[in-house]
């Protein structure tokens, strides 16, 4: 039993991607090994998933096992072949090239991911029944002290501007990782409260589940 201290969490957002790699088999497996000629992939890289299984699909990854043509999707399962028909889960994968430290972060704050149910009622015996069905979508918001003058500050903006996805990584204290692939929102507006640092926030909504690393 371990209780932990967030205190010292990095925040990283993905600046750079290498060109999409094409996978042509995707194997039910844990982890799946991805087959990609000549991909040039090496244990540790991390890669955002393209699938035709949404299981996977958006989601990020941590190379492991790389050979010449093969490497596996660490820390997934798609052992499920209901979930994930075999031969279905064909796509791309694309590496993160550069990473921007998100620093001066004065406060993390995370919403969403209530759990939703549908209710219904039969008319033989008027009791309320309930079945869960999805999770909102998460939204991780982090205020930074403003300073237009830091490598994160053109990054947010582009990254706001673009809207394409990009793998957030939160490097833990206890030596874990967390990556979430999302999209980014800036308002590099500061914030101006009397005898208070200026601040601009930046948001990250999640497009699919987070992976976690214990290192």
């Amino acid at each position: 039993m371990s209780a932990f201290l967030p205190n010292g969490t990095v925040f990283s957002l993905a600046a750079t991607y290498g060109a999409a790699i094409p996978v042509t088999a995707l194997t039910n497996a844990a982890p799946p090994v991805a087959t990609a000629a000549a991909h040039g992939l090496v244990n540790s890289d991390i890669i955002e998933i393209t699938s035709a299984w949404t299981g996977i699909n958006d989601r990020p990854a941590r190379v492991s096992g790389s050979t010449a043509g093969t490497f596996n999707l660490e820390g997934h399962d798609t052992t499920n072949v209901s979930k994930y028909p075999a031969l279905g889960g064909l796509g791309s994968v694309r590496k993160v090239l550069t990473w921007a430290p998100l620093s001066q972060v004065m406060q993390n704050a995370s919403s969403g991911g209530e759990q939703q149910s549908v209710e219904w009622t039969y008319l033989e015996d008027g009791v309320e029944r309930s079945k869960n069905t999805f999770r909102k979508a998460k939204l991780l918001t982090l205020t930074l002290a403003d300073d237009p003058t830091m490598s994160w500050y053109p990054i947010l903006i582009a990254a706001d501007q673009d809207v394409k996805n990009r793998i957030l990584r939160a490097a833990l204290p206890n030596g874990g990782f967390i990556y979430y692939n999302v999209n980014v929102g800036f308002d590099p507006e500061p914030k101006l409260d009397a005898n208070q640092i200026m601040t601009v926030q930046a948001t990250f909504r999640s497009q699919g589940l987070f992976i976690r690393y214990a290192s």
